[in-house]
């Protein structure tokens, strides 16, 4: 029996119309009167979790969230702030740097805002912002407070042009921080020990529940470590092919209420 199920927001929870199904809805709501603990498992900030948790009823008592692609896991009932783990001024002025030199556009985050450094705002910065209904704010480098506490920081741009980029990152960078590929267009670049995978182990733990009784579902390559770690990964239809081979299950798409499809056959017995 599956005690817990960690599941991925954009391109697995959410359709294409960034809608929740009714399908998806009834799933989740059944699997948890169950008793199975429903944590949402994101790259968004928590704003951009908030009517999601409120729509699928998991702000009560026991339920938590994994937000910043596991940089912070948060007791959803009590505001209570279980783990954040962060970057410094230092190493936003190295990145920003890179993000020059390569020709990218950028944008960071602390707890709750977006910040970008570019004058000329990027697209995807103004896509994300709308995305996860952050609060954008233009901040120079120079301006950012040296006691910053950055969720994570991200290299947007066209993907021919972020592909170009990442051939240049510096072998350091990937000594020093966890870099993940959440979309065509986004590089994330969090703190060595963040990531989905280390946050639904922490969570886990912290509850009781065994490895064999995680399931988590997602489609792109920041659920890859949570995909592995479960005691069964559930790939979405739209998934990459690298989520697919990792994978135990491959379920229907997010167009077609994928998840709904995995919680019914492995939760529900249906």
């Amino acid at each position: 029996m599956y005690k817990l199920v960690a599941i991925d927001i954009d391109g697995t929870l959410l359709n294409d119309s960034h809608e929740i199904t009714t399908e998806v809805k009834d799933a989740i709501r059944e699997a948890k009167k169950k008793g199975v603990k429903i944590v949402l498992c994101t790259g968004r900030p928590l704003v951009g979790v908030e009517q999601y948790l409120s729509d699928l009823e998991l702000r009560e008592e026991g339920d938590y969230v994994i937000s910043f692609n596991g940089a912070m896991v948060q007791d959803t009932f009590t505001k209570k702030v279980l783990t954040h783990l962060t970057l410094g001024y230092a190493d936003l002025a190295e990145i920003y740097a890179f993000s020059e030199k390569a020709n990218l556009h950028m944008h960071f985050f602390d707890s709750a805002t977006l910040y970008t450094p570019n004058r000329q705002i990027g697209k995807y910065t103004i896509n994300e912002a709308y995305l996860t209904g952050a609060q954008l704010v233009f901040q120079e480098i120079e301006q950012t407070p040296r006691d910053i506490m950055m969720s994570k920081a991200m290299l947007i741009d066209e993907p021919e042009l972020l592909e170009a980029g990442i051939a240049q990152v510096p072998a350091e960078f990937h000594e020093k921080f966890h870099l993940v590929r959440s979309t065509p267009f986004y590089l994330e670049i969090l703190n060595k020990d963040a990531s989905k995978g280390n946050a639904v182990h922490a969570l886990a733990e912290k509850l009781g529940i065994q490895q064999a009784e995680v399931m988590c579902i997602g489609d792109q390559e920041n659920d890859m470590t949570m995909i592995k770690y479960a005691g069964l990964g559930v790939a979405m239809g739209n998934a990459t092919d690298e989520i697919k081979q990792a994978a135990g299950f491959i379920t229907a798409t997010n167009n077609e209420s994928g998840v709904a499809v995995a919680i019914r056959k492995f939760i529900l017995d249906k």
